[in-house]
C-alpha cells in the first residue's frame, strides 16, 4: 500500500475547539496553549475567527489573540472571515491566511450563516480578491460534506460543484468536513475519489469529528487515496452551534499516535499536544474526549 511519508496537520483548536464552550476562556490562556502547540512542532494554526462578538461571544476576542501571537519562522496562523469586516480586522493584525466557510447543504449554510451556498460564494469573491491582492492567502472549507442535519446525506456531486467554485475564486485548499462526524470510510473514499476526477489532490485537506469514533478510520481512507492534509483540535475540543448532535473534533494527539505508529511524519510531539490540551482542561475542569489524553493523564495519576 502506498500510503504518505509524511502529513500536514491543521491544528483548528484555538477556533473550532473552543467557540462552543460556554466556560470564558481568557486570552492569556488562549495563547499560552497556541505556544504549547507551537513548541510541539505544529506548523499550521487556525487561531481564532473574526466573527462579530455577538455571534461566538468565547473569540470576542479576535483581535488581542492575533496581536499577540508567538512568532516562528515556520508557523503558520489564519483565522475565519465571515465576511469584509471581519476581512478588515484581519489585516489589521497582520493576519497572512485567512479560511472561508460554506457548505454543501443550503440548509445548514441557512440555519448558520443566513445564506444559501451560492450566496456565500457571491459574498466570497470580493473577500478573496482583497485579501490576494494584500498577500494573504486563503482556504475554504466546506461543511456537511457526507452528512448534513438537516438534509441527510449529500451527493459527492454536490459537495465536487462547492468546491470547484471556491478553488475558481483563488482559495488554495479547500477543507472537505464531516461535520456532525456521521461519515464512515467508504462515504470518504466515494466522496474524496469523485473530487479527484476533477480537482487537484494537493488542494484537498479533510475535517472530521469524532461523534461515532469513525475519525481516524476516516483518516486511514484519506490517506490511502493520497491525502496529506488534516484537520484536529487538541484534546478533541469542538462542536457546531449549528450542527445538533456534533461532538468534538478528531483529537491532534490521537491522530499523531496512529500516523507515528504507521510510521508517517507529522513533526509534531505527541507529549507537547497532551500538554496544550491540559491548559484548556483545566479551565474548563472536566475530561476531555481524546483517547491518548485520558491515557497519558490516567498513567500520571497511577
Amino acid at each position: 500500500m502506498n500510503l504518505p511519508n509524511k502529513v500536514t496537520i491543521v491544528e483548528v483548536g484555538p477556533r473550532d475547539g473552543l467557540q462552543n464552550e460556554p466556560v470564558p476562556i481568557a486570552t492569556e490562556t488562549k495563547l499560552a496553549m497556541i505556544a504549547k502547540l507551537v513548541e510541539a512542532g505544529v506548523t499550521h494554526i487556525e487561531a481564532t475567527s473574526f466573527v462579530h462578538p455577538q455571534a461566538i461571544p468565547q473569540l470576542a476576542d479576535a483581535a488581542e489573540v492575533a496581536n499577540q501571537l508567538p512568532q516562528h519562522p515556520n508557523v503558520i496562523y489564519s483565522a475565519l472571515v465571515p465576511n469584509e469586516r471581519g476581512l478588515d480586522r484581519a489585516l489589521e493584525c497582520g493576519i497572512k491566511r485567512i479560511a472561508l466557510f460554506t457548505a454543501a447543504s443550503d440548509s445548514f449554510t441557512k440555519i448558520n450563516i443566513n445564506m444559501t451556498v451560492d450566496e456565500s460564494i457571491k459574498v466570497f469573491k470580493p473577500i478573496v480578491k482583497r485579501a490576494l491582492s494584500a498577500g494573504v492567502t486563503v482556504r475554504g472549507y466546506v461543511s456537511t460534506c457526507f452528512v448534513c442535519p438537516y438534509e441527510g446525506p449529500i451527493n459527492e456531486q454536490r459537495v465536487l460543484e462547492v468546491a470547484k467554485q471556491l478553488l475558481d475564486l483563488g482559495v488554495d485548499e479547500v477543507s472537505i468536513s464531516d461535520t456532525i462526524g456521521a461519515a464512515v470510510p467508504t462515504d470518504v473514499t466515494r466522496t474524496v475519489s469523485h473530487l479527484l476526477g476533477s480537482i487537484p489532490l494537493e488542494t484537498i485537506a479533510l475535517h472530521f469529528h469524532d461523534t461515532y469514533g469513525c475519525g481516524l478510520a476516516n483518516v486511514y481512507a484519506g490517506l490511502q487515496l493520497g491525502v496529506t492534509t488534516y484537520d484536529s483540535s487538541a484534546g478533541g475540543l469542538g462542536g457546531c452551534p449549528y450542527a445538533p448532535g456534533a461532538s468534538g473534533n478528531l483529537a491532534t494527539e490521537d491522530l499523531v499516535y496512529m500516523l507515528d505508529g504507521m510510521g508517517i511524519d507529522t513533526g509534531i510531539s505527541l507529549d507537547r499536544i497532551v500538554e496544550a490540551a491540559d491548559i484548556i482542561a483545566k479551565v474548563l475542569n472536566k475530561p476531555l474526549h481524546s483517547r491518548q489524553w485520558q491515557r497519558i493523564r490516567s498513567q500520571c495519576q497511577a
